[in-house]
């Protein structure tokens, strides 16, 4: 597993999909750069999810809330005193550890309502299992609580008297904030829905397997307002619609799971996760909440604001109860690279691929000429590939190496087909003439094509 893992991470980098932070100073833990193919990659799937969860229904309004908001947010939503992990340092080289993580990994769950006595309690039963993750140690601090916010500042908040202010701990607060201004813009008729792409920064004690727990992201989040009590049915719905989601991009199904959650929150409901099977096991891609009416209550009363609902078909008055979805943008990329990362044999060599969904893949085809040399074969395939690229985008020129190397390198990206303009489209065999061979990814099989057919086929598959 820690194999695949390395196996991934190097392919980002030598490909250009993820590059570690401000790399050239050292790095900074916990912050990735999505290098040329990679933002193709995250872009494909935030338009893949924004398809989903705006264009493809009814009565979901989209929305992009800016990162900085009063700092009244952040108490009413519970962050200020609530957003913590408990945090241990190793009292040989400093390490910082998160706790009900190293003590999850031995087989012992911290609930997260649990005080910083009875977390210590549990965690000095197994001292001997947690080793320092650095220099091996079993020399630890008491744990404490460690609050995840991120301070800042910004304009007048930045006097000793004044209230600070935060990066978003979460995206979604934005949405509560704006649910007043959506309600009397657009008049919608519950149920409706909210969804944004939104960032979010975490002062993570211990950023870990690489995308999946980092301290800057970005996260996709909806929630439904949906009349009181009437949550059981839209959230079954809700659950299998997000899991059929992740299938349509390929994802394999025996590599996602749903788990429960055990320990609720005071003010959920039920809380559902969407788990899949990572190079360490199955954990939590996306979370599914039924968060009662909690949060617009809680605004409702640090605000002073009314956020409560006129129904226009009832004449009632009530605040909506909300159900949630929230999944990281990178979990999402690294589970897609790793369902999609593949060692196979293909003409008697192993080879390395990205089986990744067309519609997913960062470089939908590869133009090339046969021989980079020949200036005929060249101005030919230079003039597909200016055709194609109008009408696809992510198209990519490749003449450097023979052809066997490029379509190696193309498989390790994901393209799902090379196109190779060679003497027979110039016309050498007369019945082929303005045909091209057209490669497939996954299987290596190669087949004329009619350059005239290129795009349809190619969309076809997307």
């Amino acid at each position: 597993m820690n194999d695949l893992m390395e196996k991934i991470v190097s392919l980002a980098k030598r490909r250009g999909f993820v590059y570690p932070g401000s790399e050239i100073y050292g790095g900074l833990a916990g912050i990735y750069d999505f290098g040329p193919r990679g933002v193709e990659l995250l872009n494909n799937l935030k338009h893949a999810w924004w398809n989903a969860n705006v264009y493809q229904k009814e009565n979901f309004y989209g929305l992009d809330a800016g990162m900085f908001k009063n700092p009244r947010t952040w108490e009413a939503s519970g962050h200020v005193n609530g957003f913590s992990d408990p945090l241990a340092e190793c009292k040989q080289c400093n390490t910082r550890i998160r706790v009900d993580k190293e003590l999850e990994a031995v087989g012992v769950t911290a609930d997260e309502k649990m005080s910083e006595e009875e977390i210590n309690a549990l965690f000095d039963a197994h001292r001997e299992e947690i080793a320092c993750p650095k220099c091996g140690a079993h020399d630890f601090t008491p744990a404490r609580k460690f609050n995840l916010l991120v301070k800042s500042n910004l304009g007048d908040f930045t006097s000793e008297e004044s209230e600070p202010v935060y990066l978003p701990g979460e995206a979604c607060q934005g949405i509560y904030l704006d649910y007043k201004n959506v309600v009397d813009s657009m008049h919608p008729k519950i149920p409706f829905g909210i969804a944004q792409i939104g960032k979010a920064f975490r002062n993570e004690i211990s950023p870990r397997n690489f995308l999946f727990r980092t301290r800057e992201m970005e996260q996709a989040d909806t929630q439904l307002f949906i009349r009181p009590n009437e949550n059981k049915e839209a959230y079954e719905r809700i659950k299998q619609e997000r899991m059929d989601w992740y299938l349509s991009l390929g994802i394999h199904p025996e590599n996602l799971r749903f788990k429960q959650h055990e320990n609720l929150v005071f003010y959920a409901k039920d809380a559902w996760d969407i788990e899949y099977k990572y190079p360490w096991g199955f954990d939590e891609l996306e979370g599914i909440h039924d968060r009662s009416d909690y949060d617009l209550t809680q605004h409702m009363k640090f605000s002073g604001v009314d956020l409560s609902y006129a129904d226009p078909e009832t004449g009632e008055k009530y605040v909506p109860w909300i159900l949630e979805t929230s999944v990281g943008m990178g979990r999402i990329f690294l589970a897609v690279l790793t369902d999609a990362y593949s060692e196979d044999e293909l003409g008697g060599e192993t080879r390395v691929v990205l089986k990744l969904h067309p519609k997913l893949a960062p470089v939908k085809a590869m133009v090339s000429p046969l021989l980079k040399n020949k200036p005929e074969l060249v101005a030919k395939a230079r003039e597909v590939y200016a055709a194609l690229k109008k009408d696809i985008p992510q198209i990519a020129w490749d003449d450097n190496g023979n052809i066997g190397k490029r379509y190696r390198r193309q498989d390790e990206i994901g393209t799902p087909f090379c196109i190779t303009i060679d003497f027979d489209t110039l016309g050498e065999t007369a019945d082929l003439k303005d045909t091209v061979t057209l490669r497939d990814r996954d299987t290596g099989q190669q087949e004329r094509v009619a350059v005239s057919e290129l795009s349809g086929r190619i969309r076809a598959a997307l």
